[in-house]
Formats: structure tokens, C-alpha cells, sequence
């Protein structure tokens, strides 16, 4: 989304941003429940500073905060395979030749931390693992409770929270048992003959939400052994001055197959609420969500209970162009698809209905008056609108 700066700072609901919408959860969780349950946040060498300087700002929040760094790779050349790093400084000449290789690197990195040995002295049991752009991944006590208390008395070392695919998630990872146990299988390690089977919704009918409880003895006990196993994702990249490399990283859910009596648990839709684009963010800042404590929930006003589907064209791709482009916010309490494409601007108080389709052709702009309501309307070039 063009951020320079770490992505959690990112502005969602009244100028909260992610960071301050997952601390409000748990200060909430903390004042309810009168416990202490900490926030870690793993950064990488780029967004470590950054968010330093903001975590000053809950020092008097009823929540401890904890950082630690992910590893840093060096990024490989494509044709030599050789790293394009001529040292190991990550400034000046070097400063795109690292990268973070990946979520999976958490447990690594949080047991070199020290971090995972503090909690276990302090004789704490679970982590809850999730994405930080992930608004609707709060602590679920229903899940805390079925690990404590496990139907089948066998202790649960690692559960990931999956959910029904949509059309809209097709690229998500899946769970597959081979050999006796869970594994993750992502579309980066899926062979081109098979990329569209494993989009199908009929065939793999969910998927990782990346949202993960794991115990941490069984991480410590597992990072001790040398056991955790995950396939590592070749993910190629071309830098700024047009290099061709590639990065290997792995992914944390992969490690399910590691650990002891793992399981998958379907949950509702609601606790995932990923914001990856600006398509994303419109709809998390939109009237489709009440906010309450740090948690967005879907609006009561709201008939159905699924997510409109939302496309914004290359002029939305960036943040700062996205909020330029929005007096306010549409009503979409009503929408079902929105398509918008080219040059397109929305006046304050527009309401968007049904499927809304704008289209500004190459060189033409369409301004969407303040007020409007579009209800089953395509826009297109010339500002004509016609029923859909």
C-alpha cells in the first residue's frame, strides 16, 4: 500500500490506528478479566525504530508491551546466487540487500529473544499468534478454554483458526493430513498445473487465517531439538534498479505438522478482517463496522451478513492517494460489488447500493458529487449513469 514507515501506524477507525486498536483490545481484556496479559510485537529491522518511538505513547496503558527483532537474510541473486550483500551493514549501498524471511522465523527469533523464557518463568501457557492488520483477530476465550480443557484430555500444542473460503480468498493457505498429520499447504508451493484447483472453492473449502494458539513449552522444546520443520517459499523480487533476486522465507502456520495433537478450528468470518489493500481498508473504515474496545464488529444495520466485494483501480493503490481520493467515507451498508477504475473522486455523504460499477477512461476524471446515491449504477467516462 506504499507505506514507508511500519504498517500498524497506519490510521484505521478516528484516527486509531492498528496498533492502538489491538492495545484497547487487550487494556479491555485486562480490565475485564482483572489480568495481565501482555502484547509482543515481533518487528523486522526496518519497522523496529519506528515503532519504538510509538510505544511511548501507551506507557500508561494496563498493558505490558514487548518487542523483539526478526532475523535478516540476505537477499540472493536470481542469476549468480550469490548474495547481493557486499557486507553485513544494511545502510547506504546495502540497504535493499536484507529482508525479514518471513512470519515463520517467530519461533527462532522470540526464543533467541529470551521473550519465550521470561513468559514460561512467568508461568504463562499459550501464545496467541496473529497478524497485526488482522482486525478481527482478538483473543476468543472459547478457544483458550478448549485448550485448557481439551475434549479428548490430550493437551493441544498448536491450533490455527481457519474459516470458509470465499471467492475472494482464493490465494489463502489450506490444511491437508499427510502422514498422520496437519500440514499447511500454500499457493506459492503449489505446482502451475494444479494453481486452479487449489483455488477452487469446492474443493479446498478452507482456509488459514493465520491466526495461531501454541504452547510454549512445546516451542521451546521444539526450538531446543532443532525440530521445527517448515518448507521454505522461494519468493522472487525485483529491486528498485531493476535486479532480479529471490528471498526464502517460511511461513509460521507451516510448523503445524511439528507440534503434538494439532488442530484445525473453524471459526466465523468475523475473526478475519485482514487489511492487505486500500480495497481492504475502505471497507474497515466504512459504516459496515461498529467499533467497540478495540474490535470491529459488523454493523446490526447490515442485512447480510457477508462483506461487499470491493475492487479499487491503480490510482487507490496507495494510502496516501486512497485518502485524497475520499471527501469522507461512502454509506455502504447497502453495497454489494464495487468496481471503481481510473481517475475517480467521491464527494462527502455518497451513498453507494446494490453493484456500483465507475469506470473513468484513460485521460477523462469523474468527480462523485457530494451527496450522491448510486444504487445498481454504472459510471462510466463521461459521468453518464445508467441502470445496471
Amino acid at each position: 500500500m506504499g507505506c514507508k514507515g511500519p504498517k500498524s501506524l497506519i490510521g484505521v477507525r478516528n484516527e486509531n490506528t492498528f496498533l492502538d486498536l489491538t492495545v484497547q483490545q487487550i487494556e479491555h481484556l485486562n480490565k475485564t478479566y482483572d489480568t495481565d496479559v501482555p502484547l509482543v510485537l515481533m518487528n523486522s529491522f526496518n519497522t523496529d525504530e519506528d515503532t519504538k518511538k510509538i510505544l511511548q505513547k501507551y506507557n500508561h496503558c494496563r498493558v505490558k508491551i514487548y518487542t523483539f527483532n526478526q532475523s535478516r537474510y540476505p537477499r540472493i541473486n536470481k542469476e549468480s546466487l550469490l548474495p547481493v550483500a557486499k557486507n553485513v551493514s544494511y545502510s547506504g549501498e546495502n540497504t535493499e540487500a536484507w529482508y525479514p524471511p518471513g512470519h515463520g522465523d517467530i519461533y527462532a527469533s522470540f526464543y533467541n529473544s529470551g521473550l519465550l523464557d521470561t513468559f514460561i518463568g512467568e508461568g504463562k501457557e499459550y501464545i496467541f499468534v496473529s497478524n497485526i492488520d488482522n482486525l478481527g483477530a482478538t483473543v476468543d476465550l472459547y478457544i483458550l478454554n478448549h485448550l485448557m480443557n481439551p475434549p479428548n484430555g490430550k493437551p493441544c500444542e498448536f491450533v490455527m483458526e481457519v474459516t470458509n473460503k470465499t471467492r475472494a480468498d482464493v490465494k489463502g493457505g489450506t490444511l491437508t493430513q499427510y502422514e498422520g498429520k496437519l500440514r499447511l499447504v500454500e499457493i506459492a508451493q503449489v505446482p502451475k498445473a494444479h494453481v486452479d484447483e487449489f483455488k477452487s472453492v469446492s474443493k479446498f473449502k478452507i482456509f488459514n487465517t493465520n491466526n495461531l494458539w501454541i504452547s510454549l513449552a512445546a516451542v521451546k522444546r521444539l526450538q531446543e531439538q532443532n525440530a521445527i520443520d517448515m518448507e521454505i517459499i522461494v519468493n522472487p523480487k525485483t529491486l528498485d534498479g531493476g535486479l532480479n533476486v529471490i528471498q526464502l522465507e517460511t511461513a509460521v502456520g507451516a510448523a503445524i505438522k511439528s507440534f503434538e495433537n494439532s488442530l484445525g478450528i473453524n471459526v466465523p468470518r468475523s475473526r478475519f478482517l485482514p487489511v492487505k489493500t486500500t480495497s481492504d481498508l475502505l471497507l474497515v473504515m466504512s459504516n459496515l463496522y461498529s467499533l467497540n474496545a478495540g474490535s470491529l464488529t459488523m454493523s446490526e444495520k447490515r442485512e447480510f451478513p457477508t462483506v461487499p466485494l470491493v475492487k479499487l483501480g491503480s490510482s487507490f493503490t496507495k494510502v496516501q492517494d486512497y485518502l485524497r481520493r475520499f471527501e469522507s467515507i461512502p454509506d455502504m451498508l447497502e453495497l454489494d460489488h464495487l468496481t471503481v477504475s481510473g481517475d475517480v473522486t467521491f464527494g462527502k455523504n455518497v451513498s453507494l447500493k446494490g453493484t456500483v460499477i465507475i469506470i473513468a477512461n484513460h485521460g477523462d476524471r469523474i468527480d462523485i458529487p457530494p451527496g450522491a446515491v448510486l444504487e445498481n449504477k454504472i459510471v462510466s467516462g463521461n459521468l453518464r449513469i445508467l441502470d445496471h
